[in-house]
């Protein structure tokens, strides 16, 4: 499989390619990407009150809810510890709220609150203003989604 990948660069000579230079490395292309496009995010998400990850957590439960609090941690691809702190967080801000299910006291019911239903309206406006800011044509960056989908999936089996 790695002689398949090396057989597709564009060096002459394998033995030439340095697999340790910072401009070959994966994670190092993503972990850039993510937070230039994350700190596009921010001064349209600060009018708001939310931050990128409380963002999330809103867009999930704008799709729907309630929602149990395993599942958005699932959904989010959060461990417990990291997701409660931000559930906290959209609590104080009157956004959500957190009830124990009274069909199963182990399990945390989350809600949107009128005024979370409400900034919703107000997030419509993060996407086209994403896209206008990153310049790429729509189906470029569905084609990303995809293969970055592909690339989660991939370091997760």
């Amino acid at each position: 499989m790695y002689a398949d990948r090396m057989a597709t660069t564009d060096v002459s000579d394998p033995a030439d390619i340095d697999l340790l230079a910072l401009d070959r490395q994966v994670c190092f292309a993503l972990a850039v990407a993510a937070r230039s496009v994350i700190a596009l995010y921010r001064p349209l998400l600060e009018p708001m009150g939310l931050t990128h990850p409380q963002y999330l957590v809103m867009l999930v439960l704008w799709e729907r809810d309630p929602r149990s609090g395993r599942e958005l941690a699932s959904l989010l691809r959060l461990d417990p510890g990291t997701l409660s702190p931000l559930l906290k967080r959209l609590e104080s801000a009157g956004l959500i709220t957190r009830r124990r299910d009274a069909a199963d006291e182990r399990s945390l019911a989350v809600t949107l609150t009128p005024a979370g239903r409400a900034l919703r309206e107000r997030a419509l406006r993060i996407p086209p203003a994403i896209i206008d800011r990153l310049g790429m044509p729509l189906d470029q960056l569905d084609e990303l989604r995809t293969v970055l989908n592909g690339v989660i999936a991939a370091a997760q089996d």
